[in-house]
Formats: structure tokens, sequence, C-alpha cells
């Protein structure tokens, strides 16, 4: 499992323009897709992180699910090189041809080299591995206390709050580890130069939305992050790309460009804590919020 503390990814943040960035995050899986891309690219180039095709390959797959037509030609390629996955001139021709169905330029003109479909897809697009609840669950407390163990002991006080807490408020520990590694890297003294506070950088407005009377006490600070946060997901109906960016720039941001602003900073946090988290999806409480108008709008 990659290490959910400490890890640091080389991030490549959007092209400029307002009007292309609102064209691709108009719709929200669509800019899931594109983020993933661009991460896989990073990794299949060695581009600010040690090269990693097989890493680059999960990522491509990923957004091949969402049928982004990049993700298909890149995937494409690799199968067919053999680079980062097992050769298999099938697969590399049935996602070439999907790739130029959908209107991708680059595929239009690579497929002669392909070949016809053969209707074969890779398992990573069509199958996920199969692992029971308990077993899951045994096997992520254990990486946990792996990762836990590794930290100074006052961060691992903080960290197994947060670890504690999390649970009350739906909130998977990794996720909620993620943010306030990303936020404070644990420090519950932290304030940022826009003056955001604590270990999970809660700004005042957003510390009084969430009852937290001493925004320096380690568990109130916790508490109202995770309150955000669960709120966030409700929000955006489990969207954790939307929910981090949310998080990041405030939602009014977010419902403004129906989907992960156009802000380096923004940008740049979403991949590092999808980098971390590795799951696009969380479970929500439907009940808490009505949902943002981009998720209503589907």
């Amino acid at each position: 499992m990659r290490n959910l503390l400490s890890l640091a990814l080389g991030l490549l943040c959007l092209v400029s323009g307002a009007t292309a960035d609102e064209a691709k995050l108009a719709d929200p899986r669509a800019s899931l897709a594109r983020q993933l891309v661009a991460l896989g690219t990073q990794y299949e180039h060695g581009e600010g992180m040690p090269q990693d095709p097989l890493r680059a390959a999960e990522l491509y797959c990923d957004a091949a699910r969402y049928g982004d037509a990049e993700a298909l030609f890149a995937l494409a390629w690799m199968y067919g090189n053999g680079r980062g996955v097992e050769r298999d001139e099938r697969i590399a021709a049935t996602l070439m041809t999907r790739a130029a169905e959908a209107g991708y330029e680059p595929a239009q003109g690579a497929q002669r080299f392909f070949g016809p479909s053969a209707g074969v897809l890779p398992a990573c697009m069509t199958t996920r591995p199969a692992q029971s609840r308990a077993e899951a669950v045994a096997s992520e407390d254990a990486d946990l206390d792996a990762l836990l163990a590794g930290l100074p002991a006052n961060k691992q006080r903080v960290a197994q709050l947060i670890r504690l807490l999390a649970p009350q408020y739906a909130i998977d520990a990794r996720l909620a580890l993620a943010v306030a590694a990303a936020e404070s890297n644990f420090e519950s003294l932290a304030r940022s130069p826009r003056n955001a506070y604590g270990v999970m950088q809660l700004i005042p407005d957003t510390a009084q939305r969430f009852k937290v009377r001493n925004i320096y006490d380690p568990s109130q600070n916790i508490k109202g992050g995770l309150a955000y946060l669960r709120w966030l997901l409700s929000y955006y109906r489990g969207d954790v790309l939307l929910a981090l960016a949310a998080y990041n720039a405030g939602e009014g941001a977010v419902d403004r460009y129906r989907g992960i602003p156009p802000y380096r900073e923004t940008v740049d946090y979403v991949k590092r804590i999808y980098g971390m988290f590795g799951r696009a999806s969380h479970p929500f409480d439907a009940q808490l919020v009505a949902p943002s108008p981009i998720m209503a709008a589907r």
C-alpha cells in the first residue's frame, strides 16, 4: 500500500485559460479522469517523481473506466509495447479502437497499426480483486498501524486522535489522515498565511460554522474539520475530488466552476490527497444536506 502519510507527488497543474478549463471541468467525472491522466503521465515519464510504468497503467485504467479517450489511447500503447503491463495485442487493439471511436485524433491516426478491435478489455476495467469486508478492514488497520508507528510521538498522538474520531463522523480514517497530513502535517499549532489554524487548518468562519470554540485545541479542531468534510461529502454526494476541492477553495468556487476550480493550489491539493487516499468516492449521508447544484443537475 502506498504510504498514506509521507507520499510526496510531483504535480502537473492544468493549462490556464478560463474557457478551456470550464469546458474540461463542467463534468465532475471528466474532471477526475483528466486528473488521473495527468498523474499517470507523470508516473509514465518520471516527471517530478520516480518513473513507475505500472502505477501509470493503473491510473490510465482508472481514467479509462470513465471513458476518457486519452487514457484509452495511452493504455493501448502500454499494452501494445508491454510497458508496465504484460504485452497483449488484443487488448491494445480494443483500447485503441475505443479511443478512436471517441474522437481522439491521435488514436484515429494510430489505429491502422493496431488493427480492428478484438473485443477484449483489461481486467482492471472489468473486475476488482475479491476481498471480504472483514479482510479489507483488517488489512487497512494493519497498514495504518505501521504508518502511524513511523511518526514522531507528538504527531502520533494527533494522528491517533484523528483515527479515533473519524468513524464518529462516518469518515474513512485514511481520508481524514490524508487531509490532515496535507493541511498541517499533524501540527496542532499550525497557522497558514491565510489565517487557517490547527490540525485541519480551519479558518475562523468555518470553525464558527461547526462550533469550534478553541481553534488550537486538537480535539475541537479535528472534530470541526471532520464535520466540514462530512458535510462536503454529503453536499457532493460522495465525490471525493469535489469535496477535497471545496475543502481547499470553498464550495462556492467549486459550484461556480461546476467542478475542480482551475486554481493551481487547488488542483495540486486534490491530486496530492487523491494520491494518498486513492479512491474517488466515499459513503455519505444524503439526509445531511441537499446536493450541490452540480450533483442535482446530473
